[in-house]
């Protein structure tokens, strides 16, 4: 269930991303093993049919839940109850083995569908969260859009799920906070499609001496602002032959600068007097971004948080290394001068001085670059994700069938 992120979504709007990623490669690498997969998500045009088949054993399904129009992700709450109706009449008389939530939203829908069967079967529900509210307040303060009832709903979604799966060993620390019992806590992370992102192949060419990539949705947690700042930082240190490029965006090709984020971004360049270093090209074709990233010298991802980040492996897939803020699962995927830089959130200086380490050594860069490969190809497959997903399926399901909570011997 991924109420907001279909997975036929287009990357880099507003409210497609990871999350998108996500539940298509999951998805599909659980088909892969023989399992039959439907994702449930919301009809969010008029022109989306009711249902895609979207591979071997794999079904989206478009369910109306609200107006069949984009509605931001934080507006949604009032349809879940309908998208749980939704759910709970496709199934009809065969209910699923288990119901894997995707954001806290999809898990109240999911609870509420689990729930509804009427057959005295209390179908197992699992849940990700993707990213916490009480992690986004944090960061965000007033700046935070979620839903007031965010607040209490999401950590309830937490106690009654049967199993979690977190994506990084943060989160976990994050869900004790939560009064959630951790016992019943999974760590699966993020995956990387790694017939796709590899260091075999060209690179795009690149206008200047040196290139530093910054990939993702445009939005101001996402720092890529902190980047901008870094440069004449970056310049004062002798590298000035350098161009950022920065890819994502919500608004249509043609129409960037009606992002106000990059309007914003734009503005911080001008001001700074690095403007004719940055580049915005918006967003780019999946399969056109293995070259992007291998044209690159260093990746950068500053988020002020990050429940996990796949940009970062994906740089590290394709051999780059990535200057990575230490926030959340960035410390789990990025390791400190092995297979990147970890800087201070919110920090120009630090990832200036991270840059001029790696734009000033060839050789450095290599060897993290090769490190980041390795670690990426043993560790974050798809299909290796999709077995851990499966033992949480699994010990949920016990549980169910036990009255019980199955304890892992990682849970805090």
């Amino acid at each position: 269930v991924s109420e907001h992120a279909s997975p036929l979504a287009a990357l880099g709007g507003v409210d497609a991303g990871g999350q998108n990623v996500h539940v298509a490669a999951l998805s599909a690498a659980l088909a892969r093993r023989g399992h039959t997969v439907t994702v449930y998500t919301r009809k969010d045009s008029p022109d989306l049919p009711p249902r895609v088949k979207a591979g071997p054993r794999l079904e989206v399904v478009h369910v109306k839940a609200g107006p069949a129009s984009h509605v931001p992700k934080d507006e949604l709450l009032p349809y879940m109850e309908e998208l749980a109706r939704g759910m709970a009449t496709d199934w009809g008389q065969r209910q699923p083995d288990v119901v894997h939530g995707h954001f806290w939203m999809s898990g109240l829908a999911a609870l509420d569908a689990a729930r509804r069967d009427g057959t005295g079967y209390r179908i197992p529900v699992v849940q990700t969260f993707h990213a916490l509210g009480t992690v986004k307040r944090r960061h965000q303060g007033i700046d935070d859009t979620s839903p007031l009832e965010r607040r209490w709903l999401e950590p309830r979604v937490g106690r009654d799920a049967d199993r979690i799966i977190a994506t990084c060993s943060d989160e976990v620390f994050e869900l004790k906070a939560m009064d959630i019992d951790t016992g019943k806590v999974s760590i699966a992370p993020c995956g990387v499609d790694l017939d796709l992102f590899s260091a075999d192949g060209p690179g795009e060419s690149r206008p200047r001496r040196h290139r530093i990539l910054s990939v993702g949705r445009l939005v101001p947690r996402k720092g890529v602002d902190l980047v901008i700042r870094a440069l004449p930082l970056l310049a004062a240190e002798g590298y000035d032959d350098v161009e950022l490029l920065i890819v994502g965006g919500g608004a249509e090709p043609g129409l960037l600068e009606s992002d106000p984020e990059v309007r914003r971004l734009l503005t911080l360049a001008r001001d700074l007097g690095v403007a004719d270093r940055v580049t915005l090209r918006g967003q780019v074709p999946r399969d056109a971004m293995p070259g992007t990233f291998r044209s690159a010298d260093a990746v950068v991802c500053t988020p002020w948080y990050e429940p996990f980040g796949i940009v970062p492996l994906e740089a590290m897939a394709c051999g780059v290394p990535v200057v990575a803020a230490a926030v959340g699962g960035l410390r789990d995927t990025v390791v400190d001068h092995r297979t990147g830089i970890h800087v201070p959130p919110r920090d120009p200086e630090a990832i200036a001085s991270a840059l001029a380490l790696l734009l000033g050594d060839p050789a450095l860069r290599a060897e993290l670059g090769a490190a980041g490969q390795q670690r990426a190809r043993s560790r974050y497959s798809w299909d290796r994700v999709a077995v851990e997903t499966e033992k949480a399926y699994q010990l949920a399901i016990a549980g169910v069938a036990a009255g019980t909570v199955p304890m892992e011997g990682a849970a805090l």
